[in-house]
This record gives structure tokens, sequence and C-alpha cells, in this order.
């Protein structure tokens, strides 16, 4: 039941998914809610992120796969010289974003959850200032108050943008033109997602990373085996161990390379457009944390696994976060989890959050997914628990409908305790690995054994079975 002492019972300040999520499970659960936004509903994911570049993801990997003559050509079939609209995919994704906002904003309000337009800020305890567009400025006060901010793209020092010839991810997803020769700075998920929309549709790509390898947070192993499908076979030039120190936007955009370790310069670069795919920063700036004391960690909000807020190690009473402004893991679907969480907390079922069984997904062509722990991880896991790690690799090589579809470059890699059989972690690369991480993330949550595990059926023929055969070997290996 509502308190009446409380314009509220939950305020969330930020309506991207994890908003989303804790507002409409807060709503559903009978508490008086309200979410306040300042920019378009659905925040990143829908509107600047997951949504629009998997729509320009589908669009251009139609094109790769008909453009791919060779490929057609083994299956016999024969087909017409690919041509595009560059307009029209641009329009698809945009559409889409729309369709999505439009459902997410009447889900909101058929919960009953009031939707404010304005800034945030907290004002004290159980207190939120809202800045509404008109300048008109009110404090309202909740019993509990959950911040949802989300993430904005991170521009390195010396890097400037005009959001034309040198931009982020977030103007990228508006495919406003097609550079003949483009610069993605980074090769993290999101350089490799772009770099697979702009070579499917002819641009040529050199892609830039200060780290002494490219896709230096993939498992190696994956890297190697994704590497060489999804940048060397490709029209991308890739350097490792620079940092462009100076990007200058214009026709042509200028950008200083210099050696990563000496900062001595390299190499300057003419391109027609940057785009700056150097990871996120929280968006906890504006928020008026000093009213109670909380200090950040380079602007992420410090929480238990209850999604509460905390000041010294200690939890504020009433206050709570969510998603990328806690940084956790900064994927759309975590932050979803940690807004659940944390309303079932406020409602008194006391809930924690398992990142370890929190799948990742890169929407390449071929995909890259991985859940649980990296292969470091799971070796410092087993020295300081005393057991044998065990590792199997399954290849796409070996399975029918991979070899059906004439897609059979891809690799899983299962990391298991040879002991008890947990599944401690995979990572997969190859056709739909973004579905097929689904299953040993349900496996990684249950803490299953391997030895259970190698005796589920799998249907036959389909990808699922890599994930079978693996199973099937790490049972095999087992020490008791």
């Amino acid at each position: 039941m509502s308190d009446a002492s409380f314009d509220y019972d939950v305020i969330v300040i930020g309506a991207g998914y994890g908003g989303f999520d804790a507002a409409k499970h807060a709503a559903d659960h009978g508490l008086k809610t309200a979410i306040i936004e300042s920019r378009d509903m659905g925040g990143t994911c829908v509107n600047r992120g997951c949504v629009p570049s998997k729509a320009l993801l589908a669009a251009s990997g139609k094109v790769r796969e008909l453009a791919d003559d060779s490929h057609l050509a083994s299956f016999g079939i024969h087909a017409a010289p690919v041509r595009f609209e560059r307009q029209k995919i641009a329009d698809h994704a945009n559409q889409l974003v729309q369709t999505i906002r439009t459902n997410l904003t009447k889900t909101l309000e058929r919960a009953g959850v009031t939707i404010l337009r304005g800034h945030g800020r907290l004002e004290g305890a159980q207190r939120v200032g809202l800045r509404e567009p008109s300048g008109v400025d009110r404090v309202l006060n909740a019993k509990d108050v959950i911040i949802a901010t989300g993430s904005d793209p991170f521009v390195p020092p010396g890097i400037e943008t005009d959001g034309r010839t040198v931009f982020t991810s977030d103007e990228a997803i508006n495919l406003e033109w097609l550079p003949r020769w483009i610069a993605i700075i980074g090769s993290g998920y999101i350089g490799l997602e772009f770099a697979d929309v702009y070579t499917a549709l002819g641009c040529e790509v050199t892609m830039i990373e200060a780290m002494d390898k490219v896709m230096p947070t993939f498992d190696p192993d994956i890297a190697k085996i994704a590497g060489r499908h999804l940048i060397d076979s490709r029209d991308i030039d890739a350097r490792s161990g620079l940092l462009a120190r100076k990007v200058t936007p214009g026709c042509p955009v200028q950008i200083e390379l210099a050696d990563f370790n000496s900062r001595e310069l390299v190499e300057t670069l003419e391109v027609d457009a940057v785009l700056v795919a150097t990871g996120r920063v929280p968006s906890s700036k504006g928020l008026n944390l000093e009213s109670l004391g909380i200090e950040t960690n380079r602007g992420f909000l410090p929480i238990d696994d209850t999604m509460r807020v905390l000041v010294n190690d200690q939890p504020v009473p009433h206050l709570w976060a969510v998603g990328d402004v806690t940084g956790k893991l900064m994927l759309a679907h975590t932050a979803a989890a940690q807004g659940s969480v944390a309303v079932d907390n406020i409602l008194g079922h006391q809930r924690q959050i398992d990142y370890r069984s929190i799948p990742a997904a890169t929407f390449t062509h071929p995909e890259i997914s991985s859940v649980g722990l990296s292969e470091a991880d799971a070796k410092t896991l087993a020295s300081e628990q005393g057991f044998q790690l065990g590792s199997v690799r399954s290849y796409f090589k070996a399975n029918s409908k991979a070899l059906a579809e004439l897609e059979s470059d891809g690799l899983m890699k299962l990391l298991f305790n040879k002991t008890s059989g947990e599944v401690l972690g995979a990572h997969i690369y190859g056709l739909h690995a973004a579905d097929l991480i689904q299953e040993v993330a349900n496996a990684v949550a249950r803490r299953q054994s391997v030895r259970q595990l190698s005796t589920e059926v799998h249907t036959h023929p389909t990808l699922s079975e890599v994930v079978e055969v693996a199973y099937k070997q790490a049972a095999s290996q087992l020490v008791a």
C-alpha cells in the first residue's frame, strides 16, 4: 500500500532499460511510481545503442551475404550485383527506434507509472529535484529513489568531435553518410560492430587500438579466430599499440598517431571520417550527489549487490542505483536485471544479482559471445580454491547444421571445475553465438555440473550440439 506522506513510493531518475524495468516492476506491485527522463524514453539502448545498431547490422549483414559471390556459388546460387539505398537502411533503424520507444512509453503508462519530463537530481534524503523543460523547478519526495541515468560515449583528451566527420556511436547509428575511408578508434564490441556495418556497405576501415593487441577485452583464443574472419579477411587495416593523441575534424580528418608507451608521434593519417569507439562513461554529473555525501569512483556510483548506494561502504537508506551508472556490466539486460532486483529489495524480498551468469554478445557476422569467468580469472579462482581448471574446445566444423550453412568457422571454449564439474564460463565465436550462449548462462546461474549437462539431449541437426559436444568433452575429463 502506498505511503500517503510521500508524493510517490518510488521515483526513478532515468528511463533507459534499467529505469524502465524498475518503474514497471514497482508499479506492477502496487507502488505509486514516477520516472524522470530529460531525453528520449528508452535511454541509450533504444535510441542510440543496441536497438538501432542491430537494425543497421541486420541490413548490412544482408548486403554482405548477397555480395559474397563465392559463398553463394558454393550453394549453386548466382545473384545479381547488389544494390542498396543508404537512406532506407538508416530509415529502417530510425523506424525501429520509434516503434520500440513508443511501445516502451505506452507500457509504462498502462502500468500506471507517471512520466515526468526534465532533469532529475537529489535534494537530500528521499527528496528529488525536477527541472522541467519550461524551466519550472520543483522538489518531490519519495519513500525510495532509484538512480538509473546510464552512460555516454567516452571521448579521450585530444579528440575533437563535430558530429559529422568525427563522431561517436550516438551519431553513427544515424548512418547519415558513408565515408570512403573511416578510422575507428577502439576494437571493443562497438568498434567491431560498426566495422562490420561499414565494410559491408563498401567503406575502407582503419582500426586503431591503444593496447598491444586488437580485441584486447575478448578471450585470446576467440580473438584469434574472430580476428582472422572479422578483420583480416575484410577491408580493414588494424593497428595496435597506437594512441590517437589528437584528432582534428575536417575534410580530411587529421589523426596524430603516437606510440602508446612513449607517446611519441609515429604517423599522421588523413581520412574521411573517424568513429570514436573508446568505451562509455557514467552519466552522474548534475545529480547533486554531494547532498548525501556520495563519492563516485570515476563517476560510477558505488552499490552493493542489492543495488543500494553506498557511502563509506554503508548503504544510504532508501537510495538505489542501477544500470551503466553503477559500472558493473554495462549492458542493457544487466541494467534491466538490476532494476528488478532493486525493486524486489524495496518490496522486502531479499535479492542479490549474480553478475557471473549474465551473458554478453557482439553482433558481428558471425557473432561473439561470452558468459562467466575469463580464463585468466578462472585460473585465479582455481588457484585460490585449490581445484584443477578444465578447458575444452568444441568446433563448428564438426557440426552438421554449420556445415549445411557453409558457416563452419567457429569455436566454443568451455571452462569448468574438474572436480565438481561446475561450469565456470564459456566463450563462443560462430554462427548465432549470441543465441547459443544463453544455454551456458543458465548453467552458470544454477552452478550446474557438466556431469548432469552432458546427459541432456539436444536437437539434431542444430548449432546447440556445439554446446552438447563441449559438455560431453568436459564430463570425460572430470577427476572424481
